[in-house]
Order: structure tokens, then C-alpha cells, then sequence
């Protein structure tokens, strides 16, 4: 099974991942979580004014395993409630989408600062590629906005140098798992920018491709369509690889709105005339049903993200969601999670399960899994002698599966 266009998304890191600045910081702020919670009564273990740091650190030792348990618990709640969506009250404190989305884009930059320290950074690429890897996919391609990674010392690392980085965390996790197939990037930027940012990032874009053609497949535009630039704001800019007899794959956000007649709504327009190669979420694909017959007749999938549309209040009853008619008259498309760490999902099969029951209603069998996880290599960005080979590979794995549910259970 492949997944497109997800992120790796906040990937919960372990405390000792931390910078020692940062780990500090994070240490205090669990502190007075636990103490919130009733535990940890020594008010000076993290005050400026008792100490030095190791000294304070040294006190930990004094603890009994029931306080250190109690505080990796508020820990964790602390990282839970920073770091994803999880709440409670989900209906409460997200009353409507701009709510949400507030929250959701905070939780980017949260973690910015913590996964973009070059150790951490590593290990981050590593644990996303395993829970994916623990959920029987093979292959990703993933959106990478390439924040600067840098060192304590100072050190900035360049977008190549993270290129070069996923590369080589992808070569060594694929020999130590076997199967696993690889990864691509998708360079993106976020939406909210100008348009001479955009220019650079289209410009590094096209650098990165040229060094690395087999592993950056393209560029995308990130962030939330209803109150971001649209594609056609960005017409110029987007124009540039072409003027240059470049070619840059495009992968678009596009029509990842309930709203109709609003420049987000035309993205899937502005989308298909730039040679989108798949469309990311095209919720509102069904509503122009021009551009849907002439996407059609291009072969150009969407991505469909059904716990990110859920969660993002797109639509609350999945049976609802316009993919049930595109599924219906067999519109291609591929099953992505999006930012599943984010809504404190892992990996890919709660979306494929969702999509499955949901979106495929009762006709849905088999044959629709299969078709799905087709789609997944079939619409991807690997080369054709590299599909093959992928396609091989889950076929193989997929006979097995087949004649697991023959078998019945134990």
C-alpha cells in the first residue's frame, strides 16, 4: 500500500529526543501540568531562583517511579493537548471550521522549532517512516515545506542538505524493513505568502528536482484554501517553469472547501489548466461538473482525506462526502491521510477503513480495497520501471493477504 501527500505530521518525540535548552523548558511546563493535576508538591523543583539546573535535575533521582510516572503522564497530556487536535470536547472547542483550522496551523509551528533540531529531525523521519512501515505502507510521498534544520551550535542547514537527509534515512530504514519501497518529497509552501516568496520557493523547487529527480517529485501549496492565496493570485509565478522549458510536476491543494462560487472553489479550475498531476482533497470537484469531465479525461486522481475532511469540519457524516458520487461513477482516486498524527491517528488504514465503510457504502467489497490500493501505485510519482517493481511488490503481499481471509480466523 502507497500513501500520497501526507505529512509526517507531530510526530509525539520521546523526552530524550530533546534539545537540552528545549527539554528544560518542556520539563518545566510538564512540571506544572502534573502539579495541576495533583501530583509533584515541591514548588521549587523548576523556579529560577533555587539553583542551578543540574542541581534541580539531581532531585529527580529522590522521586519515587510512581511521582516519575505521574509526571511522563502530564507529560504527555501536556505534548497530547499542544500537539494534535485530541480533545475532550471536540464539538466544544472547535465550534466551527475557523476554530479548527486555527488550532491546526498553530500545531505546525509549535512543533517547528523541536523537530527542526538536526538530532530530533532524524529520529522524526524515522518514527514516521515505521508507524507507516507497522501499517503495511510501502511507499510514501510526502509534503515537505523543508523548514531550516539547524544545530545548537549555530548551524543552518540548507533544503538540499534535508533532501539529502530524507534520502538517507530512507535508504537505511529500507534495509533494515523489508519490502519497504521509498519515499519522494513534495516540496510545498504555504499559501499565506506573497507572491516573490512563492517565486523563490518555485525557484528551489525546480534546484531541488534538477539534483534530486527521483526524489523530490513536484510542488504543492499548503494551508487553508478559504482564507489563502489562490492558485490564480499565483498565476505568474506558477507559469515560470513552463516559460523555461522546466518541467515541475504540480500536486495541488485544490477545492478543499464547502463553499461554492469563492476563489478557493476555482482552484480545481486553476488546478486542471496548470496540469495538476493529482488533485489534494478536491472536495469541490463534484460541484463543476466541466472541470470533473475534463479531469476525468486526463486521468487526474484526488486525494481523498477523509478523517482530515471529518476533523476539519468539511463533513460530518462521511456517506455525505462528494468522493461517494466521484467513487461511484468510478472517478480515479487515491486514499491519503493527510496529517494523521495531527487528529491522533496513525499511518493509513483509518482512512482506508473510513473510506471504506463510509464513502463506499454497502456495495463496497474486496474489489474496492484492491482498486484503492492500485490507485496508490498507479497514481503515484515513481517512475515507470520503479511502479512496476512496487506493483509487484504489493501484489505479492496482497495474494497473501487474500488467502489469510480465505483461511478464516484461528
Amino acid at each position: 500500500m502507497a500513501n500520497q501527500g501526507s505529512n509526517l505530521g507531530p510526530v509525539l518525540p520521546s523526552p530524550q529526543l530533546f534539545p537540552s535548552d528545549l527539554g528544560l523548558e518542556f520539563a518545566g511546563a510538564a512540571t506544572m501540568e502534573y502539579r495541576r493535576r495533583g501530583g509533584l508538591k515541591n514548588t521549587n523543583v523548576f523556579s529560577h531562583s533555587s539553583g542551578s539546573w543540574k542541581s534541580k535535575i539531581k532531585m529527580w533521582a529522590g522521586f519515587s517511579k510512581a511521582s516519575l510516572l505521574g509526571w511522563q503522564m502530564a507529560a504527555f497530556s501536556l505534548l497530547l493537548r499542544n500537539f494534535t487536535l485530541v480533545t475532550e470536547n471536540p464539538q466544544a472547542t472547535y465550534a466551527n471550521q475557523d476554530a479548527v483550522w486555527a488550532k491546526f496551523e498553530t500545531i505546525f509551528f509549535a512543533i517547528s522549532g523541536l523537530v527542526s533540531y538536526a538530532p530530533v529531525f532524524r529520529d522524526y523521519i524515522s518514527q514516521g517512516l515505521e508507524e507507516f512501515y507497522q501499517d503495511n505502507v510501502l511507499y510514501l510521498e510526502l509534503r515537505a515545506m523543508l523548514y531550516p534544520v539547524y544545530e545548537l551550535n549555530g548551524t543552518v542547514y540548507s533544503p538540499e542538505w534535508s533532501v539529502r537527509l530524507y534520502e538517507e534515512v530512507a535508504r537505511n530504514f529500507a534495509k533494515e524493513h523489508p519490502g519497504f519501497i521509498g519515499i519522494k518529497l513534495i516540496y510545498s509552501d504555504h499559501r499565506s505568502k506573497d507572491a516573490s516568496t512563492i517565486t523563490k520557493s518555485i525557484q528551489t523547487a525546480m534546484e531541488l528536482r534538477a539534483k534530486f529527480p527521483g526524489m523530490v517529485a513536484g510542488f504543492d501549496l499548503v494551508g487553508r484554501e478559504d482564507t489563502g492565496h489562490s492558485l490564480y493570485d499565483y498565476k505568474e509565478v506558477l507559469m515560470i517553469p513552463a516559460s523555461r522549458g522546466i518541467k515541475l510536476p504540480y500536486f495541488f491543494h485544490a477545492g478543499e472547501t464547502d463553499w461554492q462560487g469563492t476563489s478557493a472553489d476555482r482552484n480545481v479550475l486553476d488546478a486542471l489548466i496548470l496540469n495538476s498531476t493529482r488533485i489534494g482533497h478536491g472536495f469541490a470537484l463534484s460541484k463543476h461538473p466541466a472541470v470533473w469531465a475534463e479531469a476525468w479525461k486526463k486521468d487526474i486522481p484526488i486525494e481523498v482525506c477523509p478523517i482530515s475532511n471529518q476533523v476539519l469540519k468539511l463533513v460530518s457524516d462521511l456517506r455525505n462526502h462528494p468522493a461517494a458520487v466521484l467513487m461511484a461513477t468510478g472517478y480515479p482516486m487515491v486514499i491519503s491521510s493527510d496529517d494523521p498524527a495531527t487528529f491522533g491517528a496513525k499511518g493509513l488504514s483509518y482512512d482506508f477503513y473510513e473510506a471504506f465503510m463510509g464513502i463506499g457504502g454497502m456495495t463496497a467489497d474486496l474489489r474496492t480495497l484492491k482498486q484503492l490500493a492500485m490507485n496508490s501505485i498507479r497514481y503515484s510519482a515513481l517512475s515507470e520501471p520503479e511502479e512496476q517493481f512496487a506493483m509487484a511488490t504489493w501484489e505479492e503481499r496482497w495474494w497473501k493477504f487474500v488467502a489469510q481471509l480465505a483461511r478464516g480466523p484461528k
